[in-house]
């Protein structure tokens, strides 16, 4: 019995330093979407328009794109002890600015700031798992990080709702910088293990494709392509569920906030399942490379049932379809993976998982303007094609440039 007691203690202590960057990855999708939620209470009491509230957006979204690769970089450079730290304290310090916020320029710097730290949040995902843990257990490490976005696109609501209608939504602000400091804490206290002060990744494979990721690396672009594009149905759909819902089947306000959930719960048992996949199936005489060469076809076929929600018109079986899409989209987000700290240095995984973030943000930002203008259309079947669509350019632009 204390034989077994001792070896789940290691095994507690093997996946803390990963679970600390999926409870980080948590508190930065409650920070992001916390201004989503609240946006028509928001609006309403500092007289900002839509207009301004979609550049405010944007500032976000473009400080983020940047945020990704640099911070991937210097979380090679000076280590995942210090760059974290700095990361999580400046957008924690960002996010609770909001409540100061009074207008457009309050909230536009707000949110550039915090999209500028949160761009930490992938590399540093990804940095840890390479670092930490050994090869049989990557892809369930990498599952575990990343669950995080889904879980706080879940955990949102049910957290910030509460506190913004018994204290308002300045409050609310003050919420999550209280969350992020209280990880900053505990993180100073935890990366004092040796597997998180080395910036030395252990390279517990031999292998002879420890390259440096360049940029006229075709396999960089097949990477990031793959990446960027198969799991860009994650974010169509957080972001055109809830219009999509009212315009076209007529639900209520009350009706989406009760069932908006349930997509991102379809990425949280996506990345899970996709991430144990792939590590039995390296297990036998497959090379993870193999694995990923398997897999990707099967989750680029299963991307398509997405196109014919647009021609759905029963509530539940929409939401069926866009919570088998998020499934489907989060492999996407692990075989992609896989593939870039196979073929590149695992020394450069914080840059791999910051170009390939930044990249998954540079297609939204291109694609989600084309998506909103054929929702203005209603030609919802068209746009709904061409999301299911993506994952399959992103599949063939892989295969062709990475053989």
């Amino acid at each position: 019995m204390g034989n077994i007691a001792d070896e789940d203690q290691v095994l507690i202590k093997r996946w803390l330093p990963a679970g600390s960057m999926m409870l980080v990855s948590v508190i930065s999708y409650v920070d992001r979407n916390t201004l989503a939620l609240l946006a028509p209470t928001i609006l309403k009491d500092t007289h900002l328009s839509v207009t301004a509230y979609g550049w405010v957006v944007s500032a976000y979204s473009i400080l983020f794109t940047i945020g990704n690769p640099l911070w991937g970089k210097i979380l090679d450079r000076v280590g995942l002890r210090k760059g974290m730290a700095a990361a999580v304290s400046l957008w924690t310090l960002a996010s609770a600015s909001h409540a100061f916020a009074a207008g457009f320029g309050g909230f536009a710097a707000a949110r550039a700031l915090l999209g500028l730290g949160e761009g930490a949040a992938g590399p540093g995902g990804l940095r840890t798992v390479v670092q930490t843990l050994p090869a049989s257990s990557r892809s369930r490490g990498m599952a575990l990080t990343f669950s995080g976005g889904s879980a706080g696109a879940i955990l949102t609501p049910f957290l910030m709702t509460p506190v913004a209608a018994a204290w308002g939504w300045r409050a609310a602000f003050w919420f999550t910088g209280l969350l992020g400091a209280l990880w900053v804490l505990g993180w100073w206290m935890l990366s004092r293990r040796a597997d998180i002060r080395c910036i030395e990744v252990n390279q517990d494979e031999p292998s002879d494709r420890g390259a440096k990721p360049r940029i006229g690396d075709r396999r960089l672009w097949a990477y990031l392509l793959a990446y960027s594009l198969g799991a860009l149905p994650l974010g169509f759909v957080v972001y055109s569920a809830a219009l999509y819902l009212n315009r076209v089947l007529g639900a209520s306000q009350k009706t989406i906030g009760a069932v908006l959930w349930l997509p991102p719960l379809g990425s949280e048992i996506g990345v899970f399942f996709w991430g144990w996949l792939a590590d039995r199936m390296a297990r036998g005489t497959a090379s993870r490379l193999d694995v990923v060469r398997r897999l990707l076809p099967v989750a680029m076929l299963l991307s398509l049932p997405l196109a014919v929600t647009g021609w759905t018109r029963s509530f539940s079986a929409v939401m069926a379809h866009l919570f088998f899409a998020m499934f489907v989209a989060s492999a996407f987000q692990i075989l992609p993976l896989i593939y870039g700290t196979e073929v590149f240095s695992r020394d450069y995984a914080g840059y791999l998982g910051g170009v390939a973030s930044g990249a998954y943000g540079a297609g939204l930002a291109l694609l989600m303007p084309l998506f909103g203008k054929l929702f203005d259309l209603r030609d919802y079947n068209l746009a709904f094609t061409l999301a299911a669509l993506c994952p399959v350019v992103g599949y063939l632009c892989w295969k062709t440039i990475s053989d």
